[in-house]
């Protein structure tokens, strides 16, 4: 599994605790995810396998998806025990207070990095089709779908942060949800990342 997390596979959706996002330094991730899990917290680091070509060699990197970003479930009744974890910045906050990430969100995002299937991190995204995966390892599972030439992708977007990721899909496995809006913005669209604290509506580019 391309993720770093202490609870068992297959357990998604049994806690409905809320989850946050830690700003950490950076390359840092992987060292806060792994303070924080000894300290008996619940955390969510998840990841991505992409070559990095050097000059005489290739090597397959586990990167974070989000960078900067470690995603933690509960657990604010010891805030100090978060905060002075060497490697963190801050609590990702809104209006002073700690900003709890939409549950369907993490949970999506938690089943595709759970699933194997490839996923990447790609620009964020607020236009498209908004639609559901209909079977497989991804069922039920919503993002916008997205196309580059013959190949179709799944965004999945964390709205607060401003972060999306991307997996491939094959476009028969997928139907449009209800309450889809008319849109100026179709599946052959890219979107400008847009900073999370200044949110508003993400202008579309043609490709």
């Amino acid at each position: 599994m391309l993720s770093e997390r202490i609870d068992e596979p297959g357990s998604y959706g049994a806690s409905e605790l809320p989850w946050y996002a830690l700003y950490t330094r950076h390359q840092h991730e992987k060292t806060v995810a792994e303070i924080l899990t000894s300290k008996g917290f619940e955390v969510f680091l998840p990841l991505y396998e992409t070559s990095h070509r050097w000059k005489d060699r290739a090597k397959l990197l586990s990167l974070p998806l989000f960078p900067c970003y470690v995603f933690l479930n509960g657990g604010l009744e010891r805030r100090l025990d978060i905060v002075t974890t060497p490697g963190i910045h801050s609590l990702v906050s809104y209006a002073g207070q700690p900003a709890a990430i939409s549950f369907s969100e993490m949970e999506d995002l938690r089943r595709v990095v759970g699933s194997g299937v490839r996923v990447e991190p790609h620009p964020f995204l607020k236009c498209g089709d908004q639609v559901r995966v209909k079977h497989g390892p991804l069922e039920g599972v919503e993002g916008i779908l997205v196309r580059k030439k013959n190949l179709y992708r799944l965004v999945l977007s964390i709205e607060m942060l401003g972060k999306s990721a991307a997996v491939e899909v094959d476009a028969f496995t997928v139907e449009r949800t209800h309450g889809n809006r008319p849109d100026p913005c179709n599946i052959d669209t890219i979107a400008v990342t847009v900073p999370a604290r200044n949110p508003g509506r993400v202008p579309c580019l043609r490709t």
